[in-house]
């Protein structure tokens, strides 16, 4: 996020002009959920400019934005609720707005953790951003959980390996939890145990032996 973060301050220090060039139209489709993140960078006025986590309420958690409700509504609406809110403190406010979503990467990665990352995103820059997967990592079966309307959660599967598999290549959706498992090994997790089963039930065997002689 340092990346980003340093292109919008330097936007906000270029002038009203930087400002516009730099801020991107988002798709009409995406809102902000609890637990998101909006950027917002004010040109001239720092003390509006910062990372505001969303609340529960869809409010911004923050005390000079409290009564502004942008989660859960397009990002277009939520930036012109934003401008409103601005125009009292400048006729014409030059400002920058950067939805960020939450997702979260575990598993068999070298950084697991929440990421907040624009929503453009997909599987598997999100999964880039851990750090990728280690060498044990199942990337040819990468699961996502996701929620759905209404409270319900489904389960994807990507395949890393394969660059046209179209759900890897998608965006995220706020909320994504992406699980990297480990992979299976024939040798280690499946013919040693199966061994050991056998030299046990071998050992049963040959002592009941002994004893029924």
């Amino acid at each position: 996020m340092r990346i980003p973060a340093l292109i919008l301050v330097l936007a906000v220090l270029a002038g009203p002009s930087a400002l516009v060039a730099q801020n991107p139209a988002p798709s009409a489709a995406t809102t902000l959920e609890p637990g998101d993140t909006v950027r917002i960078m004010v040109w001239r006025k720092p003390e509006f400019s910062g990372d505001f986590v969303i609340g529960q309420d869809g409010t911004i958690t923050h005390p000079l934005y409290r009564a502004l409700k942008i989660g859960g509504v397009p990002i277009p609406q939520a930036e012109e609720t934003i401008r409103r809110f601005l125009s009292q403190y400048d006729q014409n406010p030059q400002f920058v707005m950067e939805p960020l979503i939450s997702v979260s990467v575990s598993g068999e990665v070298p950084r697991p953790a929440v990421f907040a990352v624009q929503p453009k995103t997909s599987i598997a820059e999100a999964v880039a951003r851990a750090g990728g997967t280690t060498q044990y990592g199942k990337r040819d079966r990468v699961r996502i959980f996701r929620s759905e309307p209404g409270g319900s959660r489904r389960e994807l599967y990507v395949n890393l390996q394969d660059p046209g598999d179209a759900v890897a290549q998608a965006p995220v959706h706020s909320g994504d939890q992406i699980i990297v498992d480990k992979k299976t090994s024939f040798f280690k997790d499946v013919l040693v145990p199966t061994l050991s089963v056998l030299g046990s039930v071998a050992s049963i065997v040959l002592l009941t032996r002994r004893f029924n002689r």
